[in-house]
């Protein structure tokens, strides 16, 4: 694993010969280790780079921005000009959110920087509402509990909970307070991805992200809730691989007529 202490990026299987990059947004209470076991998931020709937020983990001591916009501008500051190969954005639920938001900062900077842009588990930015309130802690953990998952199964602990909650907190505050901003669409291709059981963002949701491109989008659903991934991910890294970086088509021999 390669990182520098209160960075943003940690590449836990460097690929120094890839052909594309893909950046990894975490969902909210989540952290970049959730996306350790994908990069040895996706193939050679890809190297993943997840992204740590502040104030967690490694980062517990690091100063957390106010809001999503706030933490979408450092991340895009960040990210500085690593487009020399292919590059893609993947977020997942509250990630796809910032991974947007990082997408639309990026955007004036370079000419279409992103290869792709991938948004998993999350409704889109204009069909969000804002929370009426802070959750109380109780509400936050029936409501984590509530999108399934082997993380949500895992706050049943009141150890792991105590934790866990103040994360929790800060990043359901970032949801909560996110207001979309109407502006120019992105240019680069969307693929949303769907869990086909998920009543947080279901396909039918997800499908209105091609409204926040130019680029084309597609909408793809595989089996599972709104952590499907840990039900399919082998299908959805392949996914992954397949649309960013294609295998090319061999030439069909003509044949030639004596």
């Amino acid at each position: 694993m390669t990182y520098q202490r209160g960075s943003w990026f940690r590449v836990y299987v460097p690929r120094p010969a890839a052909r594309a990059r893909l950046f990894c947004f975490p969902y909210g209470g989540g952290a970049a280790s959730s996306f350790r076991g994908w990069a040895e998931s996706l193939p050679e020709s890809v190297e993943l780079v997840a992204v740590q937020y502040p104030g967690r983990q490694d980062r517990l001591a690091d100063p957390v921005p106010a809001g999503i916009p706030e933490l979408a501008e450092e991340i895009a500051a960040a990210v500085g000009s690593r487009f020399e190969v292919p590059t893609a954005f993947f977020g997942h639920s509250m990630g796809a959110v910032v991974a947007f938001e990082v997408a639309r900062r990026l955007q004036p900077r370079y000419p279409s920087p992103l290869a792709r842009l991938y948004v998993s588990a999350c409704r889109a930015p204009g069909t969000h509402r804002r929370a009426r309130r802070p959750l109380e802690e109780d509400e936050m953990r029936r409501y984590i509990q509530s999108l399934g998952g082997s993380g949500a199964n895992s706050l049943d602990d009141d150890d792991i909970w105590e934790v866990a909650h103040p994360v929790i907190r800060t990043d359901l505050g970032w949801t909560g307070a996110y207001e979309f901003t109407p502006g120019a669409p992105l240019s680069c291709p969307v693929e949303a991805v769907a869990g086909a059981e998920d009543r947080a963002a279901t396909p039918a949701d997800m499908a209105l992200w091609k409204d926040y491109t130019i680029g084309g989008a597609r909408t793809h659903v595989l089996p599972g809730g709104h952590f499907y991934f840990e039900e399919c991910l082998p299908r959805l890294t392949s996914l992954l691989a397949e649309t960013l970086v294609p295998e090319p088509v061999s030439p069909q021999p003509t044949g030639k007529r004596s």
